[in-house]
Formats: C-alpha cells, sequence, structure tokens
C-alpha cells in the first residue's frame, strides 16, 4: 500500500476533469460496474472470488454484470478510479481521502475489511529501542501509510519528523537497501517486513498493533453510482462476506482458500497466515458495523486528516484539514459540510449482518 507524490498530479486531473463537466457517475440505473483491487492480504479476497466465481454468483442474484480487475500497481488502480474508469477500488482509509475525495470524487466506504495489526513496522539495524531513530535516516515510501506510522510512532516518545530524516525508497527497493551499510533505519509493510525480519540485525521497534485501528483497508465506490445503483453495494457486500466464510473455515476448503491467496500474492499458505495473523480481518459483519459506528473512528480520521494536511496531501492552497467534509453513519460530519467527499456508511455490512441482502 503506497501513496506517491504523483497523487498531487492525479488531484489535478480530477479537478480539471471536474471543470470540463466530465462526470464520474451516470445518472440513472445501470447494468455494467467496474471493480479494481490490488495484492494487499486484505484484499486478496476479491480475486479468489472473482476466480472461484462469488463475484458472478452475487451480480447474478443483483441481475447486473460486475467485471473485477487486478492492478500490479496500486497507485495506479486510485488513479483509474478517480478518473472515473472504475466504480469501485479496494483502497486504505488514508489513500481514499488523499486521492479521490481530494481529487473532487465523492467516494463511500461500501465494506471496511480490516485492518492493519502488526503488518506494518518500524525496523531498526542493531538497535532494540524506538528512541534509537533519533538522528537516523528512515527509509520509506512518502506519504504512503509507513510515513504516517513513523509520525505516530515518534509522537508516541515525544518525538517529530524533525528527529529523523525521510528517504523516499520504492516499495519494490526495501529489503535490498535494508541490506546496505547505510540503511539502519526502514519502515514497511508485509510481505516485507517479513523478509527484513530475517535478518538477524533486523530489530522490529513498532508496528501497526500500537496504534490499532489507524491503518484501514476499505472497499470503496463513487458515492453517485451508489446512489443511482443501490443493489452494486449490496452485491459487494455478498461477495465480501461469502469469501470471509470461506476463506476463515478451519477446513480444506479454507486451507485451499488462503493457499491460492497465498500464492496468488507471491507467498505460500503459512506466509499468507503469517500476514492475516497481523490483520484484524472483520470477517463478521456484525463486527464491521461495530468498528465502523465507534466513536474511535472519527477520532482516528481527525488523526489522518491532520497528517494529510501537514504533508500537503489535500489539495494545493487547502487552507486547513477542514477542507474536505468526511461523514460518519451516525449523520457527523467533520470539516467542511459543504464539500463532503468521503462517506463511512453502514448500509451494505449491516444489511449482511441481518441477512436481508
Amino acid at each position: 500500500m503506497q501513496t506517491f507524490k504523483t497523487i498531487l498530479a492525479i488531484t489535478a486531473l480530477t479537478a480539471s476533469l471536474a471543470l470540463s463537466g466530465v462526470s464520474t457517475a451516470n445518472a440513472a440505473p445501470k447494468k455494467d460496474f467496474k471493480v479494481a483491487w490490488s495484492i494487499y492480504v486484505g484484499w486478496m479476497p476479491w480475486g479468489y472470488a472473482n476466480d472461484h466465481g462469488i463475484v458472478k454468483k452475487w451480480a447474478d442474484k443483483y441481475g447486473i454484470n460486475i467485471e473485477v480487475t487486478q492492478f500490479n500497481d496500486y497507485v495506479e488502480s486510485m488513479n483509474q478510479y478517480t478518473a472515473g474508469a472504475y466504480d469501485a477500488v479496494t483502497l486504505t482509509n488514508m489513500d481514499g481521502l488523499s486521492i479521490p475525495a481530494a481529487g473532487g470524487i465523492d467516494t463511500t466506504a461500501v465494506i471496511v475489511g480490516d485492518f492493519s495489526n502488526g503488518n506494518d513496522a518500524v525496523i531498526l539495524k542493531d538497535k532494540t529501542s524506538l528512541s534509537d531513530v533519533k538522528g537516523a535516516n528512515v527509509n520509506l515510501v512518502e506519504f504512503s501509510v509507513s510515513h504516517y506510522l513513523l509520525a505516530r510512532a515518534l509522537e508516541s516518545i515525544g518525538s517529530t519528523e524533525r528527529d529523523v530524516k525521510v528517504v523516499n525508497t520504492s516499495d519494490a527497493d526495501m529489503v535490498a537497501a535494508y541490506q546496505t551499510p547505510d540503511v539502519t533505519a526502514v519502515v514497511t509493510w508485509n510481505p516485507l517486513v517479513s523478509a527484513i525480519l530475517e535478518t538477524p540485525s533486523a530489530k522490529k521497534v513498532f508496528d501497526s498493533s500500537q496504534i490499532p485501528g489507524e491503518i484501514i483497508d476499505l472497499m470503496v465506490a463513487n458515492s453517485d453510482v451508489l446512489k443511482d445503483n443501490p443493489d452494486f453495494g449490496k452485491a459487494l457486500a455478498g461477495i465480501w462476506y461469502d469469501t470471509m466464510t470461506v476463506m476463515t473455515a478451519d477446513s480444506a476448503e479454507g486451507k485451499a482458500a488462503r493457499s491460492a491467496m497465498g500464492t496468488a500474492s507471491g507467498t505460500d499458505l503459512a506466509g499468507f497466515e503469517a500476514q492475516m495473523a497481523a490483520t484484524k480481518l472483520f470477517d463478521k459483519p456484525a463486527d464491521a458495523v461495530a468498528f465502523t459506528a465507534s466513536p474511535n473512528l472519527p477520532k482516528t480520521m481527525d488523526l489522518v486528516r491532520n497528517f494529510l494536511f501537514e504533508k500537503g496531501l489535500l489539495g494545493n492552497g487547502a487552507p486547513s484539514a477542514d477542507v474536505i467534509g468526511i461523514a460518519f453513519p451516525d449523520g457527523a460530519i467533520h470539516g467542511d459540510k459543504a464539500n463532503v467527499k468521503f462517506r463511512f456508511t453502514t448500509e451494505y455490512m449491516d444489511a449482511a449482518a441481518k441477512g436481508t441482502l
């Protein structure tokens, strides 16, 4: 999961589309929908569901067609969604706010799928205390959830980013970078965390389990598309929870599903299950509803939006973190009520919990 400086260009692109009158939503109900996803433990169920007929099952139930496409480039998947080429996409809460919402695309979190509970980590070389990061160069994907995790880690010891120097490093280069003598601190996510920790010198000093519920993985959809086509949201919920039932089962079928997801993500069954163990997966819809309706979610989003504002990621010239409105299930809005572009709803997850899909 990563967010690059290119999001500023994406924001500019969508702003120009809006000014030119290009719409990303259809005013009338439609039958064909496109969903984008990318490789990450919490999003592998979408590929599995597509490959094993679960997507078709639910699309057929509602008389629609759903095309599910895997992207090898996470940023590109969000770019395509933001430009209107896709109706829904997998992303994190932070990226949903900084990319489509900041780009003017009204976006709704249909499925709150999981949160990172150890999958993201701060790792030091031959040092065992987080305080040892002070004065170090820290290699990470700039403006990503890794950057956010570092900020929260530093905050936990009364420090700030002024006490370190961030070195922007591609996730593709992270493991190799750690092996070089000059790199003494990295922040990254699984499976890279597991690979780096295989090196004896690597010591994990902080991870996302220490900020539970803050790095959230979502399936979001264009709010206007959802409004005109509520059956699309229902189908997405049906797909997700059907797949959850299969992949979490203590059975041969469940093991086969987890193994398939592991292989598809470049690891094996053991590797995938290790990543699952560091993920709080909302396999039960009632648990997802409770998390999404919790008063902790607005607090988390305040932390996220302030981080993004400080990094200049809420749009050029944004006067404050309030520039984009964020709506919550109870009707509360943080930020500009006249510019709500990011929404959390329990509607579709609640329908799954009640068995009314």
